[in-house]
């Protein structure tokens, strides 16, 4: 439904994708993997990503992805750091 978050999805090559783009912006991890995310439909849409950093770590990436028609640029809007694999993916 346009306007709220999806529920809570595993990742996909499509998701890793859009990490990878960001993950310049991001810091240096020992690993960078897509685990589960969230996203909304707007003009656009609006991903709430868990990633996976090194053993226990993970980090929760706040993303926007512009319409194919608005050159499809994909922004990091924030990150939050020292996350767990049990944390709920909550929109920041």
């Amino acid at each position: 439904m346009a306007g709220q978050f999806s529920e809570t999805k595993n990742a996909t090559k499509e998701i890793q994708a859009i990490c990878d783009q960001v993950k310049p912006n991001v810091g240096k991890y020992p690993e960078f993997i897509a685990v589960k995310y969230r996203v909304q439909i707007v003009a656009g849409q609006n991903f709430i990503i868990k990633v996976h950093v090194g053993g226990v770590n993970y980090i929760h990436l706040s993303v926007f992805q512009a319409l194919p028609c608005d050159g499809g640029q994909v922004v990091l809007r924030g990150v939050q750091e020292h996350k767990t694999e049990d944390d709920p993916l909550v929109p920041f």
